[in-house]
């Protein structure tokens, strides 16, 4: 029995199993099975074959977002109108087959946007390319997931489950679990607060089916099975995710503001260019970049060319993005904006910049 025939099984019996305090032992373990294969199928064993084409491109600019959706759902489109690159669009499915790297300039920073081909069900175990696809929207710091406003939720539900499958989860934090396998001396549990998803006897099962029988595990947070499975593989990817509801011009105004009020969704129209201006800012937030000028002694602050940052990045960031050895001859910086409450205000190397901050480095 190859590894799908063995998924396909483990998904049935957990569908036929009815969910209760008497089956969850159960379940547990056949989830940790089905997390097992899967990983399986996205790793081979063995020697690998005759390397496929990929298409993965180079990492260039200040982020990368990944554009994912089904076929002909318009991502080609807002490629083609955020950017100066041009991405075959048509009314036919499949138009794109590779990935078209295209570059958005927002705020000063250049934003990597990729189109990729349109993900179908079962990519997950290679359908249309989907391997693929998906492997480059790991690497993504934003997943912008196109769907079509005229087709409901399935689409959306379809594609999570594509993603979940394969590691990927969207707009969820990091379990926080303490986990690390030791040599000897047994399996260690604690945790610091009353557990009511998880237990000891059902994580000692998980382990025992991945093969470990010696370990440390302290829950700090009050989570499910599935994420004490994700913290043992530890190659998920946790990444924010935003849900555009493309070709609103179809639809009533009714059924735009239901879409607009969900969670982490922007509603545009690629044709018309509605709302693409609130994306590009959503963009942004969900990014956390930030822009930091500098300034010469005596001189002006240089507004033309700002220096894009991580949110939460401290005065030792922008001295190493300016030049690496400027933190050896760092004396104090003055800084003008948001993160201080005098402007200028002398500050130390720890100190934390907001957007639009205006810096000035004194050397030693």
């Amino acid at each position: 029995m190859g590894i799908l025939e063995k998924i396909g099984e483990i998904e049935r019996e957990i569908g036929r199993t009815q969910k209760n305090k008497a089956t969850e032992y159960h379940l547990g373990l056949l989830k940790a099975k089905l997390a097992k294969y899967r990983q399986q199928l996205l790793e081979p064993q063995g020697k690998a074959g005759a390397k496929g084409e990929g298409f993965d491109v180079m990492k260039s600019g200040d982020a990368r977002v990944a554009l994912i959706g089904f076929p002909s759902v318009g991502k080609s489109t807002l490629l083609n109108t955020l950017t100066t690159t041009h991405s075959e669009s048509a009314g036919y499915e499949f138009t794109t087959l590779t990935c078209i790297p295209g570059v958005i300039e927002y705020n000063g920073a250049n934003i990597q946007l990729l189109d990729l081909p349109g993900i179908i069900e079962g990519a997950a175990q290679g359908k249309g390319r989907g391997r693929q696809v998906i492997a480059v929207a790991r690497t993504a710091d934003v997943v912008i997931m196109m769907l079509d406003a005229t087709k409901g939720e399935k689409q959306k539900e379809l594609l999570t489950m594509e993603l979940e499958s394969v590691g990927i989860r969207l707009n969820r934090r990091k379990p926080n679990i303490y986990f690390k396998p030791k040599k000897g001396g047994g399996i260690s549990f604690n945790s610091t607060l009353t557990l009511t998803k998880c237990n000891e006897k059902l994580c000692q099962m998980i382990l025992h089916e991945w093969k470990i029988f010696n370990a440390e595990i302290l829950f700090r947070d009050d989570c499910t099975s599935d994420e004490f499975v994700d913290v043992i593989l530890g190659s998920r990817v946790y990444m924010p995710c935003i849900y555009v509801y493309n070709k609103i011009d179809q639809i009533s105004i009714e059924e735009v503001d239901r879409l607009a009020r969900k969670p982490h969704s922007v509603v545009v129209s690629c044709n018309m260019n509605l709302n693409l201006d609130y994306l590009l800012s959503t963009t942004w937030e969900y990014l956390a970049l930030v822009r930091v000028y500098t300034k010469k002694r005596g001189e002006r602050p240089d507004f033309e060319g700002g220096l894009i940052l991580r949110r939460g990045c401290t005065l030792e960031h922008v001295c190493h993005k300016i030049h690496r050895t400027m933190v050896n001859t760092f004396k104090y910086g003055l800084v003008w904006g948001r993160s201080v409450k005098y402007s200028p205000q002398r500050v130390g190397i720890h100190h934390k910049m907001c957007h639009d901050d205006v810096v000035q480095i004194i050397k030693k």
